[in-house]
């Protein structure tokens, strides 16, 4: 479903090179003790059940992901920056969630699936025409990013441009692309961004410069993308970024609703953390559970970032708690 990398999970100086967490582990390959994460408690044994629901980071482990537009400086009028805000005025996480389950499971096109969500959200309602021109909104080659791309040539259209979207591919390829002005408008994820731009100027190495706090994370993604020609509308409330669910039938039995209760109530034998196989080592995954909440999981399945295995491993009662995508088609909404 998703063809981006959502390297929360890693260190941000593998932005460059990961495209994808794809390939992450085999089938066979669950059971394997984590490291260093054992605990002599009872721990909470998974709950099959057929409904996913989010754990609040209410800690702030993961830094901020919120959906915005990357423009091209050049491109970048009044009109045409306030027609985007729009869409970001718009997006939540929840309704992010509806509209990739709309395109992901209810299989409608991303063009289908952001006119319908326009018509029921008034996106259109008081946009200021702007002087008109051709338009290339890009997008990553994953549904999610199509359909917000789509979103943002409805609101575009209605500022009096000419417009059209074209699908790139993945971050190495579309920023260059941005920075040159083949396309005007990309939508972004703003600590991924930020960190993909910071690393591309300073190295692999480079001291990350995202936070868990928007504003924060925002201001540091305005200034690495002024030094590459980009600037940045008004973030959205919509988050995809790294997320630990367990089943709503799991929640109610043991009665977690945060990262917290998960540590204070489940850590300990019977508990089992899925994952990709690097999760263990990465701070923005089980090295961060144990380092921020001092969650020990009883062992560590090794499959997939947020992706069928983890998922139905979850569902079917053989993970207690798993990785997953916070806008995955997935997950409940209420």
């Amino acid at each position: 479903m998703r063809a981006r990398s959502r390297l929360a999970a890693g260190a941000f100086g593998a932005l460059a090179a990961a495209a994808l967490l794809t390939g992450c582990g085999d089938a066979g390959s669950s059971g394997t003790d984590a490291p260093e994460a054992g605990s002599s408690g009872a721990g909470c044994a998974p709950v099959a059940g057929d409904q996913l629901v989010v754990l609040t980071d209410d800690k702030k482990l993961q830094n901020t992901d919120n959906v915005l537009p990357a423009i091209n400086k050049k491109a970048a009028t009044p009109q045409l920056v306030a027609a985007l805000d729009k869409v970001s005025a718009k997006l939540d996480t929840p309704k992010l969630i509806q509209l990739n389950r709309a395109v992901d499971v209810d299989r409608k096109t991303p063009q289908v699936a952001a006119q319908e969500f326009a018509g029921a959200n008034g996106l259109t309602d008081g946009i200021e025409k702007g002087p008109g021109g051709q338009v290339t909104v890009g997008a990553g080659n994953f549904s999610e990013s199509q359909t917000v791309a789509e979103l943002y040539k409805i609101a575009l259209t209605a500022a009096g441009y000419q417009v059209k979207v074209q699908t790139i591919g993945n971050r190495e390829l579309y920023e260059p692309a941005l920075e040159k002005g083949q396309v005007q408008v990309v939508p972004e994820y703003a600590a991924t961004m930020a960190e993909f731009l910071n690393t591309k100027a300073n190295g692999k190495d480079a001291q990350p410069v995202s936070s868990p706090e928007l504003e924060k994370t925002v201001a540091a993604l305005k200034t690495e993308g002024d030094k590459a020609g980009l600037v940045f509308g008004q973030p959205s409330q919509a988050q995809d970024q790294n997320a630990f669910a367990v089943t709503k039938a799991f929640a109610d039995k043991y009665g977690v609703s945060t990262l917290s209760d998960l540590a204070a109530k489940c850590s300990g034998q019977a508990t089992v953390l899925a994952g990709p196989p690097e999760c263990p080592q990465r701070p923005k995954c089980q090295a961060g559970l144990v380092e921020v909440y001092d969650f020990k999981a009883g062992s560590f399945s090794s499959l997939d970032a947020g992706g069928p295995q983890t998922k139905n491993a979850l569902k079917t009662g053989a993970a207690s708690v798993g990785l997953v995508f916070s806008s995955d088609a997935a997950l409940a909404t209420s």
